[in-house]
């Protein structure tokens, strides 16, 4: 319990001026050469030019990916990395970076700071993220929250079983889907960002060099 109470401890004092977030999922197996890598890196520097900062896990593949495109564009880059037994180390393109024990200390931490998630295709661990952000919009444990996914033929199945069977059984609400917006294009995902986040929550721009948010009264 002490192990896990600094755990968190920790988490805050280091991510407490990183000011508002988009944290981008999926997988760390993509190479540099994998057009999800690229997707990633084009839509991170879109993002981070709106004045967001970019978080992710730390790791390799689509997080490397988010975090070097906001390095392209200038902004801040923030990685909440995890010790593993086969050790994942942190990329090079982060500003900051924290080592987790825990993966729920984690995920606590990548959801508390962002006002919207990315999400690429991705294995287990992604999904997990996934399905616990949109879990906490659905039940209203976070607010209007826009939940993003990238790599529309990747998802299909997946889309179409929440929409179809899922919908169909009664397991969730007609308007649950809605939660997920699915594009492959990275200006709809600024535009989504600019809708749902930055008006939503009444994000006011600062006037430095790297742009920044914040909420506004």
């Amino acid at each position: 319990m002490v192990r896990i109470a600094a755990e968190f401890i920790r988490g805050f004092r280091s991510l407490h001026f990183v000011g508002p977030c988009v944290t981008f999922f999926g997988s760390a197996r993509f190479p540099e050469t994998h057009p999800h890598y690229d997707l990633a890196r084009k839509t991170a520097a879109a993002v981070a030019r709106m004045g967001f900062t970019i978080m992710t896990g730390g790791g390799p593949g689509i997080m490397e990916a988010a975090n070097r495109g906001a390095r392209d564009a200038g902004g801040r880059s923030i990685g909440c990395n995890i010790e593993l037994p086969m050790e994942q180390r942190p990329n090079p393109y982060l500003d900051r970076f924290v080592e987790f024990r825990y993966f729920f200390v984690r995920k606590v931490m990548l959801v508390k700071y962002s006002y919207a998630f990315v999400v690429l295709p991705g294995g287990y661990g992604t999904l997990d993220e996934l399905f616990e952000a949109v879990t906490l919009v659905q039940t209203g444990k976070i607010h209007d929250f826009p939940v993003v996914l990238m790599g529309r033929d990747y998802w299909a199945p997946m889309i179409e079983f929440i929409r179809g069977r899922m919908v169909e059984a009664g397991t969730i609400s007609a308007d649950d889907p809605n939660i997920i917006t699915v594009t492959d294009s990275p200006e709809e995902a600024v535009a989504v960002l600019e809708r749902e986040a930055v008006k939503t929550f009444g994000l006011v721009r600062t006037a430095v060099p790297r742009r920044r948010w914040f909420l506004g009264e």
